[in-house]
């Protein structure tokens, strides 16, 4: 054990002077041209990529489209999904010791969180997805907030993973669905209008079902607001 928690706090302290020292945006951006010219080798890249943006901060919408224009839906989906729960878990894991002090302020000046921080011990995993699901608590704030918690590390990555898997599929179907349509368009004008048919069809439903889950996330999570 002693050794898994070593290794752990190597990988925080290289993140953390990631943060400090790299120019993140231009590098992201820089990045993302590369992994489009290999896009094949590149899928290891990406999640170190997204792993220090979540750690800087950086929204990583831009990153979760980009993965569907460069990688397809479903090898989008699986890069992304891993990348984030992977990044929210290192910012949670600073969060909890080398950026502690920083993060109890902020959550000191943030009333909805402080509401939920006391269901945290008790019922950490259904507060985690539901907080993930609602657009009331920004992602990346949200990741550090946690680590000054009570929350078990295992109700956190579950809760994180799952709850963030709805938005994950549709930014990649987006970024995927553009990159697609751009393909059909090259590839004459009728074939251009069927895809685009099928593609808008297919993000419409994408965006209903992820509206409706944030919605009813967003209810219940008012509920335990309230209580």
């Amino acid at each position: 054990m002693r050794w898994r928690a070593l290794l752990l706090s190597a990988v925080v302290l290289l993140l953390a002077a990631a943060a400090l020292l790299l120019p993140v945006k231009e590098s992201v951006r820089a990045a993302l041209g590369w992994m489009a010219s290999h896009r094949e080798s590149s899928g290891l890249a990406f999640i170190g990529l997204y792993v220090l943006a979540t750690v800087c901060m950086v929204p990583g919408i831009l990153l979760t489209v980009a993965a569907g224009a460069i990688f397809g839906l479903v090898r989008g989906v699986v890069l992304v999904s891993v990348a984030s729960v992977l990044g929210a878990s290192a910012a949670f894991f600073v969060g909890r010791t080398l950026a502690r002090g920083w993060t109890e302020r902020r959550i000191a000046a943030w009333p909805k969180f402080r509401a939920l921080d006391g269901a945290l011990a008790a019922r950490g995993f259904w507060i985690v997805l539901l907080t993930r699901l609602s657009p009331l608590f920004p992602f990346n704030l949200l990741n550090y907030a946690y680590g000054a918690t009570a929350v078990r590390p295992r109700d956190y990555i579950t809760g994180s993973w799952l709850g963030m898997l709805p938005a994950t599929v549709l930014y990649v179907y987006a970024g995927s669905a553009a990159a697609s349509l751009a393909q059909a368009l090259a590839g004459g004008a009728l074939a251009g209008r069927t895809a685009a048919l099928l593609l808008v069809l297919g993000l419409a439903a994408t965006v209903a079902v992820v509206v409706l889950v944030t919605r009813l996330a967003r209810a219940q999570l008012e509920h335990e607001l309230a209580a």
